[in-house]
């Protein structure tokens, strides 16, 4: 997905999208499928190449928050009719999610989330430490109380997810421009009226903001404060995994995580891919690789699946999470500046949230109800005070 520069930006857009990553090309898709074709995307680098090439590609259901819960299940069918609509192989592989869980009072946390999950038509289950050792034998189980599990979670590539609705957006008649930076957005008696680039100007009337870490400058740049904050988080992937190791760890083994020190692993072809959050890590737009966080990882390595230490690191990358202060996403329409709607700070779910909330965004924009209640989920929550809890976080 290489940048178009020499292409000329046009002189007017009836929605600009800021952000080129799985959640501004979600939206540009959705928003030219129910006719809105006036649609120009901006992303200052290539399509993909932020946050969304650097996650670990999870998909899930299993959130504590209603709306996560919500936002993912409906991702979580749109993923699996991926092939057919928009029409893009993803390499959807529902091994599931697999939380370990040792502490007690995380047990009844889960316990409660998975209640919730039930209710609301995620098939999702506790299990016994038996169990779970079932479903990853490479995996030490010995300290686990129990396990939570929903089979229809799982993995995918980010890329091929970016490709396929930046694809269906062009040919429903968005147009995408790469290589292009947002310098700049006019606003006047709350009403906005032109977005400034490195390309030249644009005359709109409404922005979408899917910036990822990046949305605070482009809030500030309308008046609009977006309280996102870019997070260093690094993945793992180790070299091809010997015989014995590939019985101990097969392709069937879900994505696991031990939730007391966020630890987790799946398959990545013949090899695994790891990742942690570092406690460390300070914000900031970090985006070397450091091994600060190493001695962390490897005492969770040594804890939760020794056989892994001896294994060489084929590849290493670093990326931002766009942290909020409750850890939960932005989602809504600014009350002062008519039009500027924004989707950002999901904290580590966005890519597997994008496809719901390119339906959400989209119903915003056509002012109906949308497919998923966001309320909650507005910046003016921190106005408000009113924080919004996730538990399930990695």
């Amino acid at each position: 997905m290489s940048a178009s520069p020499a292409v000329p930006l046009p002189e007017s857009a009836e929605v600009v999208v800021i952000g080129g990553g799985v959640m501004g090309a979600s939206v540009a898709f959705h928003l030219a499928e129910a006719g809105i074709t006036d649609v120009l995307l901006l992303e200052r680098d290539q399509l993909g190449s932020g946050s969304t090439s650097k996650a670990a590609g999870g998909v899930r259901a299993q959130f504590s928050d209603p709306v996560n819960i919500a936002l993912g299940a409906r991702s979580l069918a749109a993923f699996e009719a991926f092939p057919e609509h928009p029409g893009q192989v993803i390499d959807l592989r529902q091994v599931g999610y697999l939380f370990l869980l040792t502490d007690a009072a995380d047990v009844t946390v889960y316990e409660a989330s998975v209640a919730l999950q039930n209710e609301m038509g995620v098939d999702s289950r506790m299990l016994t430490p038996a169990q779970a050792a079932a479903l990853s034998p490479g995996v030490v189980t010995d300290d686990v109380l129990a396990a939570s599990f929903h089979p229809r979670d799982g993995y995918c590539s980010p890329e091929s997810v970016v490709l396929g609705y930046a694809t269906g957006a062009r040919r429903l008649g968005a147009r995408i421009r790469t290589g292009v930076e947002v310098t700049g957005v006019t606003v006047t008696g709350g009403d906005i009226e032109s977005v400034s680039t490195t390309s030249g100007t644009v005359r709109t009337t409404a922005v979408v903001c899917a910036a990822g870490p990046w949305s605070a400058a482009i809030g500030d740049m309308a008046g609009v404060h977006l309280p996102v904050a870019p997070l260093r988080r690094q993945i793992l992937i180790t070299e091809a995994l010997g015989p014995d190791l590939v019985r101990m760890l097969p392709e069937s083994m879900p994505m696991t995580i031990d939730a007391a020190s966020t630890f987790y692993l799946h398959r990545e072809g013949p090899a695994l891919l790891l990742g942690m959050s570092y406690r460390g890590e300070q914000p900031g737009f970090h985006l070397d690789y450091s091994e600060e966080w190493l001695p962390e990882l490897m005492a969770a390595i040594d804890l939760r699946c020794p056989v892994l230490l001896d294994v060489g690191i084929a590849h290493r990358w670093s990326g931002l999470y766009e942290d909020t202060p409750d850890h939960n996403a932005l989602i809504g329409e600014a009350p002062d500046v008519s039009r500027f709607l924004y989707a950002t700070g999901f904290s580590g779910h966005g890519f597997l949230q994008g496809p719901a909330v390119g339906e959400v965004l989209r119903d915003l924009y056509l002012r109906r109800e949308p497919v998923v209640d966001v309320t909650p989920l507005t910046a003016q929550r921190f106005v408000a005070g009113a924080l919004r809890g996730e538990v399930n976080i990695v």
